[in-house]
């Protein structure tokens, strides 16, 4: 696969801005370890192979299992993820999928685990990794 455009080099005010997004985030009181799994989890929805190699190595390093990442396609099925976190996943599906809309109960269950400024940047989080799968994935970033 060939890529198509690199934005960062095209357009890089127009990269900066979107990063400076992933800044801000990075320096969030969301957890850190919470904001690779929403990645992790809109970038296997939107089928992002570039994010999906990128955030499950970065997860790894602040210590994320090798199982929770394994298995959190099928989150639901499992005991491995909080309360909270089962949460924020359920959110990251309804925000990424944001056809069907975001049900009054899933954000309700979001918004009854955090402050309305960390639900601001969880919901901003997701908001951003699915703009980075769409720019990776009409771009055609390769991994590795």
């Amino acid at each position: 696969m060939e890529n198509r455009i690199n934005i960062q080099k095209a357009d890089p005010a127009a990269y900066q801005a979107m990063y400076g997004l992933e800044k801000y985030l990075s320096a969030s009181s969301v957890d850190p370890i919470l904001l690779e799994l929403i990645k992790m989890r809109a970038s296997q929805i939107n089928g992002c192979a570039f994010c999906l190699n990128m955030h499950s190595a970065d997860a790894r390093k602040i210590g994320e299992t090798e199982q929770r990442l394994y298995l959190l396609n099928a989150w639901r099925e499992t005991t491995l993820f909080t309360k909270e976190e089962e949460a924020v996943l359920a959110l990251t599906e309804e925000v990424t999928l944001i056809g069907n809309h975001v049900s009054d109960e899933t954000y309700a269950k979001a918004a009854g685990f955090f402050d309305k400024k960390t639900l601001s940047q969880i919901i901003m989080a997701i908001v951003t990794i699915n703009a980075w799968n769409r720019i990776a994935i009409t771009s055609k970033l390769t991994v590795g």
